[in-house]
């Protein structure tokens, strides 16, 4: 079994290829992390290091042992965050807008509940401005919504001022086929969720102030209805623009379209909602690159 103090000395100094940053790194000694690192060549029987006067290279048993330390380190990490945070139970209450579902949420959710088995979460998705009225009535504890940034002029559910914690920045485009064709002089062929939505109001709102008409080839309520819509061509729509799907395209610049705005996603959570609890989704979800899944 190898020493995990002696692993992450060995691994300071593979990352750095020098003993005195790796010290540093570690905020021990010099000499201690020589120690550790001398001791783990006598436990595993290899020379793992070569140093001389003007380099520190690792051995091809360095570049192996290297390996196998993260992998012993993380899945001790694991381990520890899984059973400290088993002991935390209770009830969660999260509601998320759907295309968010297109991010690498679901496996950030996923991880969460195997890493608090205890935890009751309960899901609801359903649009940004439905989720923020039901956080604001204390029937959700945490909601992960798209917002109108603060950058711009707020525009949002019930006249309400910026509020929440932002997880990221994005800024919405019109999307479509690549093949997609628009006549200028007829109706920009818009498919949206049902009033009230964000990305509806304000699509409408960008074409209305560019004097385009407009009129609604497609109502969904769901983010694969927006999408399949799309696809089948029956129109375009307006999505944060890290969330468009492979298959289709921004064509905001290819039409002269007019840009919609800029968007966060943000999350709002209940004051009187467990802070435990709530805290440890946040962080979950703010500690998680939040990529779109498919890219």
């Amino acid at each position: 079994m190898f020493d995990n103090d002696q692993l992450r000395s060995f691994l300071a100094v593979a990352e750095t290829l020098n003993f005195t940053r790796a010290a540093e790194r570690l905020g021990l000694s010099q000499p201690t992390i020589s120690q550790h690192v001398r001791k783990l060549e006598e436990h595993s029987g290899r020379q793992l290091v070569s140093r001389d006067t003007r380099e520190v290279r690792l051995t091809d048993n360095g570049d192996a042992m290297a390996g196998f330390a993260r992998n012993i380190l993380a899945a001790q990490d694991d381990a520890s965050r899984y059973f400290s945070g088993a002991a935390m139970r209770g009830r969660l209450r999260f509601g998320t807008a759907d295309d968010l579902a297109y991010t690498r949420l679901p496996t950030i959710l996923r991880d969460f509940r195997q890493l608090y088995p205890q935890i009751n979460l309960e899901l609801t998705v359903s649009q940004s401005d439905q989720l923020y009225r039901r956080v604001k009535a204390g029937q959700l504890d945490l909601v992960f919504v798209k917002w109108v940034s603060a950058l711009q002029q707020p525009h949002n559910p019930e006249g309400t001022e910026q509020e929440g914690r932002v997880v990221r920045h994005d800024h919405f485009s019109w999307v479509g086929l690549e093949q997609t064709q628009l006549d200028p002089e007829t109706p920009v062929p818009l498919i949206a969720y049902p009033s009230p939505s964000l990305s509806r109001r304000l699509a409408i709102d960008a074409l209305e102030a560019a004097g385009r008409t407009w009129r609604i080839t497609c109502n969904t309520k769901e983010i694969n209805g927006v999408i399949a819509a799309v696809r089948a061509g029956i129109g375009i729509t307006v999505m944060p623009s890290t969330l468009i799907p492979e298959d289709l395209v921004s064509i905001t610049r290819r039409f002269d379209l007019p840009p919609v705005g800029e968007v966060d996603f943000t999350l709002i959570r209940n004051p009187l909602a467990r802070t435990d609890v709530v805290d440890a989704l946040e962080q979950a979800i703010l500690g998680r690159k939040l990529n779109a899944a498919n890219r």
